[in-house]
């Protein structure tokens, strides 16, 4: 009998992405709620406690409360809210973070799926804290832009419905001024930093697809590294990974400049080392498909490890949402 799966807010953005890199699966049974009963506490609690695995899609008090349904010791969950990613007990669910992630994943009963802009930051930042590069104690910064659907269904509303108080025509804005950005904590602690890095966020005019960057001024640096120390930590760190790719040195030199659009559609991570060594800095940036590597590439990526499944199931090199399999819920529009 295949795993059953439930998807626990699977009317949502991430929601429904990751349903549709799951329907049509044979290693799984995907169970959903009657939409007429969605908001129903005691049909959750019942569908809940009935899967193998359930995947959270639900803002952080919501995700708090359904883990408070669950009433045996068999239920396992993956949750992509922010609730649990620095919590004691729940594993982190980035496999590429070290060499022994994969096993913490499969052996884990509870799953915190990374958000978005902290996947590429520790992406490019652990590797190089791991290897005494850059200090724990470092005043790290990081510079980010997203596509708008990285917000959710209210900022996707701002940008593409006209008939919507809300609706904005600006092609760029920054936010998080307060330095007080709900990703912050897990930059730290999985990150391995003494202290919050100070982060940057902003949203483009595009649907979907991200650059995360790390500035490094080298020369201030305790090692004084060179450009290809650092290649040198990314490149160990991920070598042979299947989702997250180094340039070379040579790749990233010939780029004039970079999309974060480039990787839409797949689970894919591409990091890039810029710089001179004669200026001694470095730009260290990470492109990504926010609703992909970052979020229900990822959640699907830990489902098949949780399940001792191959991981790539269901990740395929470029997913086509256009011919994706149609996505029978009545909900789905509401």
């Amino acid at each position: 009998m295949a795993p059953r799966i439930f998807i626990d807010g699977e009317v949502g953005t991430t929601g429904l992405q990751i349903r549709q890199r799951l329907v049509g699966r044979s290693d799984i049974e995907l169970v959903s709620i009657d939409p007429a009963r969605r908001k129903d506490v005691s049909a959750r609690k019942e569908i809940i406690n009935r899967a193998d695995i359930v995947i959270l899609c639900l803002p952080d008090d919501a995700s708090r409360a359904a883990v408070g349904m669950v009433e045996n010791d068999r239920v396992r969950m993956i949750d992509a809210s922010t609730a649990y990613r620095t919590a004691e007990g729940w594993a982190y669910g980035f496999p590429e973070l070290t060499r022994n992630q994969r096993a913490v994943i499969k052996a884990a009963r509870y799953v915190s799926n990374p958000g978005c802009y902290p996947t590429g930051f520790i992406a490019l930042v652990r590797p190089l804290t791991d290897a005494c590069i850059l200090p724990k104690s470092w005043p790290v910064a990081v510079n980010a832009v997203s596509g708008y659907s990285g917000g959710g269904r209210k900022m996707i509303e701002e940008f593409e419905d006209q008939g919507s108080p809300t609706f904005t025509t600006v092609p760029y804005r920054i936010y998080a001024l307060s330095l007080a950005h709900k990703h912050v904590p897990e930059m730290k602690v999985h990150g391995g930093l003494e202290h919050p890095p100070i982060f940057a966020p902003s949203v483009g005019r595009y649907a979907q697809g991200m650059i995360v960057e790390v500035p490094l001024p080298l020369h201030a640096l305790p090692s004084a590294p060179k450009l290809k120390d650092l290649h040198a930590a990314l490149a160990a760190a991920y070598a042979g990974e299947r989702f997250v790719e180094v340039a070379s040195l040579e790749e990233a030199a010939s780029i004039a400049t970079l999309a974060p659009e480039s990787l839409n559609g797949t689970n894919s991570m591409k990091l890039y080392v810029f710089g001179s060594d004669k200026l001694r800095q470095a730009r260290l940036v990470a492109v990504l498909d926010n609703l992909g590597k970052g979020a229900s590439g990822a959640a699907v990526q830990n489902l098949n490890l949780m399940l001792g499944l191959d991981e790539a199931a269901g990740l395929v090199e470029r997913f086509d949402w256009s011919t994706a399999p149609a996505v029978s819920i009545e909900a789905a529009a509401s």
